[in-house]
């Protein structure tokens, strides 16, 4: 049986949680934890260790889905996380102050994981603010040594997240696109 990794990342109640339970095909594992920072004013509780889930690709082919806690103070997990994955979905909350900024933080603070693997990047809820735009993410990624694939989603989506996963897997292997799976 091969098994996979994939690390999806992003801040504070950005929909890793939801995107982790909308693919697996077993019950989730949560450490949510009562809010007990800022993260309050958003959601009553926050994830303070990490979300499990698997997805069944194939009889012979698994992918196990880790969720990182979204809080900085909860960095240490992230490399413990990442240990032995295979790329990083990265989420982002277009209605946040300031997203951009929170993309160049969790690239810059995922960098050496992102040179050895590769990542994808899904904006949530442009539909409550429309902007920045999709190009505007891309603009910003200019002198990025590797350029992710950018998509809008809907982390309660099962479509838009399975799309976000399939294109963070061609992007790190392109002969995937061309097979017959």
């Amino acid at each position: 049986m091969a098994n996979h990794k994939l690390i999806f990342t992003g801040p504070v109640g950005v929909g890793k949680t939801t995107a982790i339970s909308m693919l697996s095909d077993i019950p989730t594992v949560s450490t949510d934890e009562t809010a007990s920072d800022m993260t309050r004013r958003k959601k009553p509780r926050t994830t303070v260790a990490m979300d499990y889930g698997l997805m069944n690709v194939s009889e012979t082919e698994r992918v196990h889905l880790y969720g990182t806690p979204g809080q900085e103070r909860f960095d240490f997990m992230w490399d413990i996380l990442t240990e032995g994955g295979i790329g990083l979905v990265l989420l982002l909350d277009n209605s946040r102050t300031n997203p951009l900024q929170d993309m160049h933080f969790f690239l810059g603070a995922f960098r050496g994981f992102i040179n050895r693997t590769g990542v994808a990047i899904g904006v949530s809820r442009m539909d409550l603010h429309s902007q920045p735009k999709i190009s505007d993410y891309y603009q910003q990624l200019q002198g990025f040594a590797k350029k992710p694939p950018i998509l809008e989603v809907d982390a309660r989506n099962r479509r838009d997240v399975s799309l976000l996963i399939q294109t963070l897997l061609y992007s790190l292997d392109p002969g995937l696109a061309n097979s017959d799976g």
